[in-house]
């Protein structure tokens, strides 16, 4: 079973081309025009062992907001339709990753139930061109939209690119396991309601 989707969402704001492959190498083609966005997708793709081709043409004249969120959203509704029926997904996953001082977090239950907890506290504004603000909103989004429980932290850290690539790695290591198929479920789901 081929675990892929492709998503085209376009809007007065953004136009948004979305590819997933879940049992990828984790390979990326990243374009959202804002640098470290697309630094921070690369190393979501890399550490998850998802493949991501995603470009996205936004108002980046207004500001970045209405392209990470958008992108939030394609990514989340095509990591969901490439996920199908979540037979015999390991289902959870967490990971803590160091980026030098800093130390991620992240916890996931692909649930089916949409649910974001997010703390991290930033001392720029801005990390790049990307609004720190927008790291948030990029995880809420995508969570929504898959379907996904996510709890992403940054417990520590002095550098504002550290603490937000660490979580975004963190996310990429819980995702690649709870995504990883366990035979010992055969054609059943990890769920006692027999549905996610």
């Amino acid at each position: 079973m081929s675990r892929t989707a492709k998503i085209s969402r376009k809007t007065g704001e953004t136009d948004i081309q979305v590819a997933v492959n879940i049992d990828g190498e984790g390979k990326s083609s990243i374009d959202t025009g804002i640098g470290f966005f697309d630094h921070m997708l690369t190393a979501l793709s890399k550490h998850s062992g998802i493949d991501l081709d995603i470009t996205c043409k936004g108002d980046l004249y207004v500001d970045g907001h209405h392209s990470v969120e958008d992108v939030g959203i394609a990514l989340g509704k095509a990591f969901a339709e490439a996920l199908g029926d979540k037979v015999g997904i390991v289902r959870f996953g967490s990971a803590s990753c160091p980026l030098d001082e800093a130390l991620g977090e992240a916890v996931v239950d692909i649930s089916g139930r949409a649910y974001l907890v997010y703390e991290c506290t930033f001392a720029q504004d801005k990390i790049g061109e990307l609004d720190s603000q927008l790291i948030e909103e990029f995880f809420r989004a995508f969570a929504s939209n898959a379907g996904i429980t996510l709890h992403v932290k940054c417990n520590y850290g002095v550098n504002d690119h550290h603490k937000a690539e660490a979580m975004f790695k963190s996310t990429a290591r819980a995702l690649r396991q709870a995504v990883s198929v366990d035979p010992r479920f055969g054609d059943q789901v990890a769920s006692t309601k027999g549905v996610l």
